[in-house]
């Protein structure tokens, strides 16, 4: 028989996309105030895998990841879920921008074997968490890389992607030997 333990925590990542690179900079201070402190962010990148989100924010646009210092417990990935929304609804509700959705914010986790995003879209490899959020296992961990599924977002499958989340999960690997999580 299993015994039953507390998860070893996990890295939260989050991914913006924005057509608005001057917006950036603060959805960044918006994320550190209710996430702590920022400890890796990726270059700015062009998003240019899908037009799904023309409609609502225009395009050309932008993404840029970020990974937190502070490791959390898997399951807090849905409250985190439902306070990334609030930031997204915020700044829409604001009416400065010129398009409808001006952020869209995906946050996640990683941890040594795989790579797991938050979602309010239920589909069948999706698992419901809790207040209306799913989890997905996007990224799978082998080998020295990454390895995609057949519902994994095209972007996530791109070398600049993958090679981000190569650095967070060497950092993660740093905070678990150091054991300053507990």
């Amino acid at each position: 028989m299993g015994h039953i333990s507390r998860p070893t925590p996990v890295n939260l990542i989050v991914g913006v996309l924005t057509n608005d690179p001057n917006l950036l900079r603060e959805i960044e201070e918006t994320l550190e105030a209710s996430f702590g402190a920022i400890d890796l962010k990726s270059d700015i990148l062009p998003f240019h895998f899908t037009e799904y989100y023309h409609d609502e924010m225009g395009k050309d646009i932008l993404r840029q990841f970020y990974s937190f210092e502070k490791l959390i417990s898997p399951d807090e990935i849905a409250a985190v879920k439902v306070q990334t929304n609030t930031v997204e609804e915020t700044f829409a509700a604001s009416k400065k921008y010129a398009v409808k959705r001006p952020v869209n914010i995906d946050p996640g986790y990683l941890n040594e074997s795989r790579l797991i995003l938050a979602s309010t879209k239920d589909f069948s490899h999706r698992i419901y968490l809790q207040h209306g959020i799913y989890a997905e296992v996007t990224l799978n961990y082998r080998r020295g890389g990454y390895e995609s599924f057949p519902w994994t977002f095209p972007d996530y499958k791109s070398p600049e992607y993958q090679n981000f989340f190569l650095q967070v999960r060497a950092l993660y690997v740093k905070k678990l030997k150091k054991g300053n999580y507990k």
